[in-house]
């Protein structure tokens, strides 16, 4: 015998609002939830690399005050004090008008660069993270573009970030990293 539904019952069924609520949640928690995990992953991103930005700048602003010390004499100093301003748990490299560099990885600090070049002006040019020094130049004369010949200062800090769910397009190959270039003389 096949089962049949008395013609009471299933207007009743189709009238019955108990668990709907239940069900509605169940379908719409999931997508909530991925919505809080994004806007709390792209938080904590955004965080990292506002703190990135905060230290760079503070260092920079620390080159611009000692921007006498830009010179063969004082830029190893310079560049292992501007190293110092960035957190030690951040890997950092700074190098003081294409001389004296300082470079911080997993917190071990290592000095090169030849100090004399701090002597000199440059017209450097930059490509993504990469700054070209180019040759030693006139001391405010124009460089080709834009600008005047003078003594720079490059700072980079980069940190390892594992994002959650995305990168977002701010993390390249597991690095946030943030970079500047500042004018000092």
């Amino acid at each position: 015998m096949p089962f049949t539904i008395p013609g009471r019952v299933l207007p009743a069924f189709r009238r019955d609002r108990r668990g709907v609520a239940a069900i509605e949640f169940a379908i719409i928690a999931p997508i909530i939830c991925l919505v809080l995990a994004a806007m709390l992953d792209f938080g904590l991103l955004l965080f990292v690399r506002f703190g990135l930005n905060e230290n760079v700048s503070a260092s920079t602003n620390y080159a611009i005050v000692n921007a006498a010390k830009v010179n063969s004499t004082d830029g190893a100093t310079l560049a292992t004090n501007l190293t110092a301003i960035i957190p030690a748990t951040v890997n950092a490299t700074v190098v003081v008008n294409n001389g004296p560099q300082v470079t911080r990885t997993n917190q071990v600090s290592t000095s090169s660069g030849t100090a004399s070049n701090a002597n000199s002006c440059y017209c450097p040019t930059v490509s993504g993270s990469t700054v070209t020094w180019g040759a030693a130049a006139t001391c405010g004369s124009a460089c080709t573009g834009n600008g005047f010949a003078g003594k720079f200062v490059s700072v980079r800090a980069s940190t390892n970030y594992s994002a959650l769910l995305g990168t977002y397009g701010i993390v390249q190959n597991g690095t946030v990293a943030v970079d500047a270039l500042v004018q000092v003389e």
